[in-house]
């Protein structure tokens, strides 16, 4: 093959290879989280939304354990197994493969009732308020009472473009929207970052939510913090809607392409 011929093939394939990775490329500014300021100067210091603490609600299921120096008289008050004894603050469990979540079920009028204390409203109190009345109750039965109040059901919903979508309990009845995020292994690479719907019940109405990943905004957002049954939606961008169409579109545009140059690689080869 003369030079002239290697230098035409060699533009050939390198056109190629450039269509290639241009159709593949994404812009960095639509995929990278918290974007402010210049690379390497960036020292930008924003005050956090106000810490979310989580308050019982009716429907709640709730882990109460007790104990004293007299295990024999503690047993009474602990009619119900723990949802897990090895659940740290740390952990996360999918709702979709749990054991049965089993617990003291809060009613419609937001009470509970605990063998000898009787009906106790709990709605409404956060859980380490419920243990300090629960306690006070307590010690008119045993000697150095010790409560442990848990919600069962505390779980949020993350569908979407993410690799994970599942429903998720929170052991710590804390969570927040990069943490959710995280748990269900990150936004795929088709996801809408700048675009993510909450979905949040209050007093009987559903909120609809949009929020800007890419922006550090989020950090002073109310729906940092997320709520017991928030639903997470990440949409899909316009190129996950088209890709397969595209794909449908290209092949016999790529099948021509390569015929063609395979045409013209023969006829240098000669």
């Amino acid at each position: 093959m003369s030079k002239r011929k290697r230098y035409l093939y060699l533009n050939i394939v390198g056109l190629v290879c450039v269509g290639f990775a241009l159709a593949s490329c994404v812009s960095q500014k639509k995929v990278t989280y918290f974007q402010a300021g210049e690379p390497g100067k960036d020292k930008q210091s924003i005050d956090s939304c106000e810490k979310y603490i989580a308050t019982i609600q009716p429907g709640d299921i709730l882990s109460i354990l007790v104990s004293s120096i007299s295990p024999e008289a503690s047993a009474m008050f602990n009619p119900y197994l723990p949802f897990s004894t090895n659940i740290t603050s740390q952990q996360t469990v999918q709702s979709n493969s749990p054991g049965p979540a089993t617990g003291y079920l809060v009613n419609e009028a937001g009470d509970i009732t605990i063998p000898l204390i009787g009906k106790l409203k709990v709605a409404g109190f956060t859980t380490t308020e419920v243990t300090g009345r629960i306690t006070a109750q307590l010690n008119k039965y045993l000697e150095q009472p010790t409560v442990n109040v848990r919600i069962l059901n505390f779980k949020i919903s993350v569908l979407g473009e993410v690799s994970r979508p599942a429903v998720y309990t929170i052991p710590n009845e804390q969570v927040t929207l990069p943490e959710a995020i995280a748990m269900a292994g990150d936004l795929t690479i088709y996801g809408k970052r700048d675009n993510i719907l909450l979905i949040r019940e209050t007093a009987g109405k559903k909120q609809f939510n949009r929020i800007d990943l890419t922006k550090r905004d989020v950090f002073r957002s109310p729906c940092y913090y997320l709520k017991t049954n928030d639903v997470i939606y990440v949409e899909p961008t316009k190129s996950k809607a088209t890709a397969r169409d595209r794909s449908v579109q290209l092949a016999p545009m790529i099948l021509s392409g390569l015929s063609l140059l395979t045409v013209i690689l023969v006829n240098l080869a000669k």
